[in-house]
């Protein structure tokens, strides 16, 4: 008999009858948050060896697009606070994958720009990211992927 695993790849206990999920299973939220965690854990997977987290891969993919751009570009694109993208820029910075210059346009602002450091890994882990992102949509069928964005876009979109 195949082991039951959960949403982030751990073993269900063998012996435990299944749960009733008392209508959890049809809630959006729910199905949402186990999706995330079946996604994070197989991302997480893909780079561990690398020490990178999701924030900081996305971080390192604007600036890698939008070099230039400035903090607050980054926190709002990514819907994230100011603190906690100061916190992932600093990280980035530390292991020598960002630079933050000042910008030519804004003496109070700092322009951010990937290291060649950074832009070679931003090209692995974006090779990782395509096969994870494979990963996750091989367990879609036909149109399913181009519905699901569609709808999660819809989802984060206020009407």
């Amino acid at each position: 008999m195949a082991d039951r695993r959960t949403a982030t790849g751990r073993v269900a206990d063998p012996g435990a009858a299944p749960l009733d999920m008392a209508g959890l299973d049809d809630a959006v939220g729910f199905a949402l948050r186990r999706a995330q965690l079946a996604v994070f854990a197989d991302y997480s997977a893909a780079v561990q060896d690398l020490g990178i987290t999701a924030a900081q891969f996305s971080v390192l993919r604007l600036v890698n697009a939008n070099p230039g751009t400035k903090q607050m570009a980054i926190a709002a694109a990514l819907g994230i606070e100011a603190p906690r993208t100061a916190f992932v820029l600093d990280e980035l910075a530390r292991r020598g994958l960002l630079e933050r210059r000042a910008s030519p346009t804004d003496r109070r602002a700092r322009a951010l720009f990937l290291t060649p450091e950074g832009k070679q890994l931003h090209r692995r882990l974006s090779r990782r990211e395509a096969a994870h992102a494979a990963r996750m949509t091989a367990r879609l069928r036909g149109e399913d992927r181009a519905a699901l964005l569609r709808m999660l876009h819809n989802l984060a979109t206020p009407l």
